[in-house]
């Protein structure tokens, strides 16, 4: 298949990354795979003058980031400036893919020719400054839906009546995540990623540990971020927390933890449950994106969701567990996080676009007016 997805703009956002593997997974199982961005928009004329004016200077601009289609061998064509992708910047091809919500009325607009158009959907985008019914009006677009958790499948069903919705849920790099068979810590330890959106729910993780801090007193945190601790989401004193941590070395914050907490109270998958648990630590989750299908078979805890007494319990029972009773629940994390690898989702990706093929054939979108 001739494939191409169009994504907003590279960069290092998770949901870049998934986009990224897919379409090196895809390429490598034959297919011809290009990935069309828009590049970055550059500060206006009238906002460097009120910069000016707030005696705030030039705004410089930014450096081009690392994004995750770097050092692949695919072909990544960008936009000369950033506006609507039309029929002359994508080929011809088989299979056409939106990869976010501002992306997906542009592929509805493209020609047949350009390919069966998909809608790779990672998370219900109606949070936050985003416009809501502009992106409510997306989910009902002529186009073939691929998500990667079940309740964003119950979600396109029950409230945008689309039941011919492809699930094909994200997998982890276990070349990446990794850790060998351990012992419980030596000091109780759990983990977790700080992250700034009420929505990742890390005041909730924040409380829990506080709670549970109360009944297990030399009880350690550890934790990473994209951002430096914030006075209204203070981190607990004698908390090991690192700023922009390398890739690399993410694996070891993992490790070194007794239960990794998960506090988001809205999420499209939660990829750094499937992280911890490759690297043999059990979750404490609530039930947002697919925590519910990855923390059974003992691989972790879930807890009731905006409820950090009852995730302080859990971090208490992991804690108490014996060293037979914490090993079996680590090794059931990393047996659940092992058994699906990225190369079994791209042949359920592909499955997807074969399908996606024969839904455009049959004429299941003609009906549909963009």
């Amino acid at each position: 298949m001739k494939i191409t997805f169009i994504i907003p703009h590279a960069g290092s956002a998770g949901g870049i990354r998934v986009i990224a593997i897919y379409a090196d997974r895809l390429q490598k199982r034959g297919h011809e795979v290009l990935v069309l961005s828009r590049p970055r928009r550059q500060p206006s004329l009238s906002q460097q003058v009120r910069s000016l004016l707030r005696g705030q200077g030039w705004i410089v601009k930014p450096k081009m980031p690392s994004t995750y289609l770097d050092n692949l061998n695919i072909e990544h064509r960008i936009l000369d400036r950033p506006r609507p992708v039309t029929d002359v910047d994508v080929p011809e091809g088989d299979i056409v893919v939106a990869t976010w919500w501002t992306t997906a009325k542009e592929v509805a607009n493209l020609s047949e020719s350009k390919g069966a158009k998909v809608y790779l959907i990672q998370h219900h985008e109606i949070w936050g400054s985003l416009p809501k019914e502009r992106v409510e009006a997306t989910y009902s677009l002529p186009l073939h839906k691929i998500t990667i958790s079940q309740w964003l499948v119950d979600i396109m069903r029950t409230r945008y009546g689309d039941h011919h919705v492809s699930l094909v849920p994200n997998s982890v790099n276990t070349e990446q995540f990794h850790a060998p068979p351990r012992s419980k810590q030596t000091i109780p330890t759990v983990g977790m990623v700080y992250r700034r959106p009420k929505w990742k729910g890390c005041d909730i993780s924040l409380k829990a540990f506080s709670l549970a801090a109360q009944h297990i007193p030399n009880l350690r945190l550890v934790a990473f971020g994209t951002t430096e601790p914030l006075p209204d989401l203070p981190l607990p004193p004698g908390t090991e927390y690192v700023h922009r941590p390398p890739q690399h070395t993410i694996k070891d914050f993992y490790a070194k933890c007794d239960a990794w907490l998960f506090g988001s109270r809205l999420e499209g998958f939660g990829l750094p449950i499937l992280e911890a648990m490759a690297c043999r630590t059990p979750v404490i989750g609530t039930p947002a994106g697919a925590a519910p299908e990855l923390l059974s078979d003992g691989a972790g805890i879930l807890v009731k969701p905006e409820d950090p007494e009852d995730m302080a319990r859990a971090i208490e029972q992991i804690c108490q567990l014996s060293e037979p009773e914490w090993r079996a629940m680590s090794d059931a994390a990393y047996a659940k996080a092992s058994s699906y690898t990225w190369d079994d989702a791209a042949k359920l990706c592909e499955q997807a676009f074969y399908t996606a093929i024969e839904r455009t054939k049959r004429g299941d979108f003609l009906n549909k007016v963009p």
